[in-house]
């Protein structure tokens, strides 16, 4: 009977250990999940490099060299050190042209005075980048902090932005036109974004990937050889076999690289901060490095 109720005894005793030692080790797991994503996660940085073969391209324009950066969400949650380390990239690639495809701030957790700061402090950073032309254009996060409150700062510091405007980018007297649409939880307008009859590649800046499919019933839309978008931060937090947690609206079609519709090519860039969450987990930030050649 003793030794019945020994065996008993030592089973139960054992599963509970069993159960002690699973939960410890899930909990265990898991802090050092979240501790690899807030930090190492966050702060992994990826140069991709790319090559887009874009129709009539100008034989000045041939291995022209752009970087894209996007969703710098200064200071929630990116710090200044962390910018300063993806400015110093970016200028040992030594592009011809720098894009920033919107979100330089964050709006919320913090109270709107906070994310007008990180705007000028994102504005000084910017300025050390040394290729010879950068442009801008406006996130979500930008126009939900008040647009004249990140635009203004960073203008001053010498980067101008396109908000349903264009802009001819000249080699001798070859051409494209880089275009930059307002933001597209706004209603932006093509009209005056894509110059008429353009007669030389257009490359369009638009923060939502999935505004291409508003684009694709504009007539406007066949003058487009690429456009470059953020937003998504291809979903932040991806995980096997599920793929991206949380993707935003305007951001859950084309979540992340490269895609095509007919000679219109589009490439969405997972950004450099996060948002609501300081943790990235297999979606590290992004420096995209795009070569232009011919088709």
């Amino acid at each position: 009977m003793s030794y019945s109720s020994g065996v008993y005894g030592d089973s139960t005793h054992l599963s509970t250990i069993t159960r002690r030692t699973f939960i410890a080790g899930a909990s265990a797991a898991m802090v050092g999940g979240f501790a690899y994503a807030a930090t190492r996660g966050r702060h992994q940085l990826e140069l991709t490099q790319r090559t887009f073969a874009i129709a009539n391209l100008p034989d000045a324009f041939l291995n022209f060299r752009i970087v894209q950066l996007s969703d710098i969400h200064l200071e929630e949650y990116t710090e200044a050190w962390y910018l300063e380390h993806v400015v110093a990239a970016t200028n040992a690639l030594n592009p011809d042209l720098v894009l920033l495809t919107g979100d330089f701030v964050s709006r919320g957790p913090l109270d709107l005075p906070y994310a007008w700061k990180a705007a000028g402090l994102c504005a000084e950073i910017l300025t050390g980048l040394k290729a010879p032309q950068r442009y801008a254009i406006l996130g979500n996060h930008d126009v939900a902090v008040g647009a004249e409150h990140v635009v203004m700062p960073l203008r001053e510091h010498g980067t101008p932005f396109l908000i349903d405007s264009y802009v001819a980018i000249e080699r001798g007297y070859d051409r494209l036109w880089l275009c930059g649409t307002d933001d597209a939880t706004t209603t932006p307008t093509l009209v005056t974004t894509i110059p008429p009859s353009p007669n030389a590649p257009v490359l369009l800046m638009c923060h939502e990937p999935d505004y291409i499919e508003t684009l694709q019933s504009d007539p406007r839309f066949g003058d487009v050889d690429l456009m470059l978008s953020g937003h998504s931060h291809g979903g932040q937090v991806r995980l096997p076999i599920v793929g991206p947690l949380i993707l935003p609206p305007g951001g859950r079609k084309y979540p992340e690289g490269h895609y095509r519709f007919g000679r219109t090519q589009l490439y969405v860039n997972r950004g450099i901060g996060t948002v609501g969450v300081p943790f990235r987990f297999d979606c590290p930030s992004e420096i995209t490095h795009i070569t232009l050649t011919r088709a």
